[in-house]
Order: structure tokens, then sequence, then C-alpha cells
């Protein structure tokens, strides 16, 4: 299990959760709640970083006052979870929505990073239209999607009906279907916030857009795709590999959205590649 613990900052009161041992990195995503379970992306770091995996504003029993829910604002944040625990500099991991803030935390930051790991994203909005992607409204499964989505967001929904159109989200996002029971027989946690995803789908992406900043982005970052992507289509992780200076691209070619479930062997293989390089930095 992973260890609670609650950090006073400057900014309020920070829930998150710990565990592994070396360099420090910080985990999050832009609109998901963790518990004691953890996750099972925080967790493939745990053999050689010490994993901060945070809950961010508005999620679990973090601070949801002062300030938006902004990949911007929820990056002083983390910032300020940072100085709160006397760390100079810090990793940071994120997936999917994770990676864009990885992004912006390299935009907003980058003295605070040894390095990002990013995957499964995109620098703008560009794979809302693209008809690959299960958001674009073009997409054959775009429709149960958004009916998944409005569900999630629904207080009257029940847990049965919040269990399987997880389920069927997940599904689509899988390469085989089989990964499926390897993911629910792990400990893990990552609900959906409803009110973070509205903020980011409503508000934030309607003008989101990092690639014209891309090539001056000094921070190093070890960028994965899946190549059957089918939230955020690889070619979007391959572009932004492609224009930051200090990048290197790992492809996951057995991989839809979820790689360090698909290819656990290999997903462990690139994390560890990731130690003996900033061994010799």
């Amino acid at each position: 299990m992973w260890q609670q613990q609650f950090i006073e900052t400057a900014r309020g009161t920070f829930q998150l959760f710990t565990k592994g041992n070396g360099a420090p990195l910080c985990v999050t995503h832009l609109y998901s709640e963790f518990n004691e379970n953890g996750n099972v992306f925080a967790e493939m770091f745990t053999p050689h970083f010490t994993v901060h995996l945070v809950n961010l504003r508005g999620c679990g029993q973090s601070t949801d006052d002062g300030y938006d829910y902004s990949m911007s604002e929820s990056v002083r944040d983390l910032e300020a979870v940072r100085e709160a625990l006397h760390i100079e500099t810090w990793g940071f991991a994120g997936h999917s929505t994770g990676g864009m803030l990885a992004l912006k935390y390299a935009e907003l930051a980058p003295t605070s990073l040894s390095f990002i790991v990013a995957g499964g994203h995109c620098a703008s909005s560009a794979y809302m239209r693209n008809p690959a992607s299960i958001y674009c409204a073009d997409n054959p499964n775009n429709a149960r999607i958004r009916d998944i989505l409005a569900m999630l967001g629904n207080p009257a929904s029940t847990i049965e009906e919040r269990r399987a159109g997880n389920k069927q989200w997940t599904l689509m996002s899988l390469y085989d279907a089989a990964s499926f029971d390897i993911l629910m027989s792990r400990p893990n946690s990552g609900k959906t916030v409803s009110k973070r995803l509205d903020y980011f789908t409503q508000v934030e992406l309607k003008t989101f857009n990092m690639e014209p900043v891309l090539p001056t982005l000094q921070t190093t970052a070890y960028i994965y795709g899946g190549l059957h992507d089918a939230q955020c289509p690889y070619e979007y992780a391959a572009s932004i590999a492609e224009h930051m200076p200090n990048a290197t691209l790992t492809t996951f070619e057995k991989s839809n959205h979820f790689p360090f479930i698909e290819e656990e062997a290999a997903f462990a293989q690139f994390v560890a590649q990731i130690v003996q390089q900033q061994l010799t930095v």
C-alpha cells in the first residue's frame, strides 16, 4: 500500500501518496483522484524512485478553493508541494492529460525538473479533430464515449453504471481486451473527477496549444506512445518528441493507450533505461 500524507503549503493542503526508494518523482493526472491503492502507471516507477502520487486541487482530500483547475495553476500547486517537501528538483511523470501537464510543467518551471516522462498525449487539441481518436465526432465510438462521460458526470448514476461505463471506455483503449483482466487484478486508483474533467474539456482545451513552444523546452523528456492509441493517436507523441530539443521517443508497437499495462515488461525496461541515463547526467 501507498503511504498517505497531507502536505501544508502556501496554496492549501494537498493529499498525496508515497511509495518507493530513490530520487524523487512526482506523478499525477489532470482529473483523477488517487487513494492508498496507488496507481498502475505510478507503480512502474517505484522500483527506482521515491514516487509522490499527488491529488490535485479538488481531488480526494486536497484543497478545493482559491484557484482554478487549469494546467498553469496545477503546476503552481505542484511547485508548492515540492517546496513543502523540501525537494530541490524532481522528475515528473504523466500519462494522457498527465502528459500534457508534464509539458506545461516543463514550460513554467523547468529549473524544478530533472526530467519528464510523458505519453499518450498531445501538445494541442488537435486529437479532438482526428477521426482516429475516440474523442472525435467522426469516430464510430464517439457517441458511446459522450454517453459515458455524461453518465460519469451525473451524480445520480449508480456504481454499477459507472463501473460498466469505465470498462467500456477502457476496452476501447486497449490493443488486446485480455489486458483488461490484468488491469483489474492490480491494486489501482484514479477515479475521474468530473469537475476537473469538465474544466479541461469545456474551458482549457478550447485554447490549449503548446506546439509553438515545444522547441523552446530544454527539459530532458522521455516521450512514449502506443502505436495503436485510440485516445491520442501515436502521431502526436512522435511529433512532440521530434520538436523538443532534448526528447527521445519510445514506441510500444503492441499497445493502444496503456503500454504500461499492455506491454508491462517493455515499459519496465523503458523506465530502467531512464534510470541509467539519469545516472550519467
